[in-house]
């Protein structure tokens, strides 16, 4: 059976998009609150948030969480947000406060940190409607701990060894959702699907990346 047709449209002021690459819809996907998402773009980047063809955003960055910037990608982003609320430096009953936070700012689910204690979960599951979003960087994290504590999802950043990990997790729990990182070759991407993946996350170019390209594209055009 062949696949059905699928009308493609862009408007004339849109004809940018930052996103992953087509062969990262092959993954199977997961529902939150009846959305399907498959692919997740990992940005805190306000312009790229508006201007992606992503099925979500993963908003974390290596600073302590501000509702501030909860905020202000909220209210640009025109697709589920998944919003970091801390447990490293940032724990207990501030990351309690920060997912109550986010999840008013519109959160589709809390991130936390993979070193993130057990109380800390539990004081945020306490208190949130959302899903935990778990971070596993290791084989070797308890995440099974972390899971009984309230974690609801797992969001495997394991670098090279992402499939392995991932794979792991699946024989573990069979029906676990897994959001994977998956790097910028397709190969990468197949073989985190493989092991078990339900959705990806990309993380795209940077703002200066992307200007460097449409400032050569108008040099171009003038020669």
């Amino acid at each position: 059976m062949t696949e059905p047709f699928i009308p493609e449209i862009y408007t004339p002021l849109k004809t940018s998009v930052i996103g992953p690459p087509a062969i990262a819809r092959q993954v199977g996907g997961l529902k939150i609150l009846g959305k399907k998402i498959k692919t997740i773009i990992f940005t805190t980047d306000v312009a790229i948030v508006n201007n992606t063809n992503a099925d979500a955003v993963l908003a974390v960055y290596p600073f302590t969480p501000h509702p501030a910037v909860m905020n202000a990608i909220s209210s640009v982003a025109n697709i589920p947000v998944f919003n970091g609320i801390g447990g490293g430096l940032t724990g207990g009953q501030r990351s309690a406060y920060m997912g109550l936070l986010a999840e008013a700012a519109g959160s589709i689910g809390v991130v936390v940190n993979a070193p993130t204690s057990i109380e800390t979960i539990q004081r945020i599951n306490a208190v949130v409607d959302v899903p935990i979003v778990g971070t596993v960087v290791s084989a070797q994290q308890d995440y099974t701990s972390q899971i009984a504590a309230g974690v609801s999802i797992l969001n495997v950043s394991g670098a090279a060894k992402t499939p392995a990990i991932v794979r792991q997790i699946r024989q573990d729990y069979p029906t676990i959702p897994i959001m994977a990182t998956a790097g910028k070759q397709e190969a990468d991407m197949l073989a985190t699907i493989a092991a078990g993946a339900n959705a990806l996350t990309y993380t795209p170019p940077t703002n200066g990346e992307l200007f460097a390209k449409k400032m050569n594209d108008y040099r171009l055009a003038l020669e």
